[in-house]
């Protein structure tokens, strides 16, 4: 294959092969944790109530997800398997992430920052208690996840919805809720007014970072990609635990937001996750930025 025409991409980083190899496998074996169970499970045609969501909501395939990307501002020595990748080109000293060759990030990249700016600028909201997956099978005959049942029953679940306020903010939560539940929430999201809405304590704000990182691709670097994955994985799990659904057989204790000792708790892993999500927003600002930067003076 020809390699391609050098270019003039700084750098501030230069990794030899060995190197840069190390951090690619270690990305691997990070992933697998997930990845791995993911494709034994679909071999298997077995679906995953909590964890599934990662890899069909949220659309990065295991493959992709196990690729490593070093970010702008790195050459790779000794990367023969780097040319002809998709934003790659090469340097004087190896092969570089080339954002310009992408013209696609900057509108990404202008939005994603755009959005988590503002979210950051907020204070956390933590009174919504994970309603959000109540709602979605308020009123019901067909819950999302049919296989699972629900613990209060049909009844005891509408129950919960009509004695305790809906606050959703988040747009790709509430366009999910039933028709009927949609009128009991305080606000009506659109993706119109997804920047002016989103707040740091919303669960699926703080998922959503996963999403932000790899539409940011390959220009993310793969250790972040990881990060936000992780916490993801975690807050995942904690909106699934507090929904109205039964996960005794799949290992999960319910967190019983129809309690005030459930809400209490609630609340507080909300609170935690939103600090844990905060210097993940502030890093992929930062790469927006830079990427916004880089795009504008190509």
């Amino acid at each position: 294959m020809t390699a391609p025409p050098e270019t003039s991409t700084p750098a501030s980083e230069v990794l030899d092969g060995p190197r840069w190899r190390e951090r690619a496998a270690a990305h691997r074996d990070r992933v697998a944790r997930w990845t791995v169970p993911h494709r034994e499970r679909r071999r298997r045609g077995e679906a995953h109530p909590v964890l599934d969501f990662l890899f069909t909501y949220y659309s990065l395939r295991p493959a992709q997800l196990e690729r490593w990307d070093p970010g702008p501002g790195v050459v790779l020595r000794d990367a023969g398997e780097y040319v002809g990748r998709p934003g790659y080109t090469g340097t004087a000293d190896g092969v570089a992430l080339d954002p310009a060759s992408l013209p696609r990030l900057a509108g990404t990249a202008g939005f994603v920052g755009g959005l988590l700016s503002a979210t950051l600028s907020r204070p956390a909201r933590f009174g919504c208690f994970g309603l959000h997956e109540w709602a979605m099978v308020y009123r019901s005959g067909a819950p999302r996840h049919g296989a699972v049942p629900l613990r209060l029953g049909p009844a005891g679940t509408d129950a919960v919805v009509e004695s305790l306020p809906v606050h959703c903010t988040h747009y790709d939560a509430f366009r999910f809720f039933t028709d009927d539940a949609r009128p009991r929430n305080a606000l009506t999201p659109t993706r119109e007014s997804q920047v002016e809405l989103e707040q740091p304590g919303c669960l699926h704000a703080t998922m959503d970072l996963y999403k932000w990182a790899y539409k940011l691709a390959p220009a993310c670097p793969s250790e972040l990609l990881a990060d936000c994955l992780e916490l993801a994985v975690d807050v995942r799990e904690l909106d699934m635990r507090a929904s109205p659904y039964d996960l005794a057989a799949h290992g999960y204790a319910p967190v019983r937001i129809e309690t005030p000792a459930g809400r209490a708790e609630y609340a507080r892993a909300q609170a935690c996750f939103a600090e844990r999500a905060a210097p993940l927003r502030a890093r992929l600002i930062t790469l927006c930025e830079t990427l916004t930067h880089s795009l504008g003076h190509a």
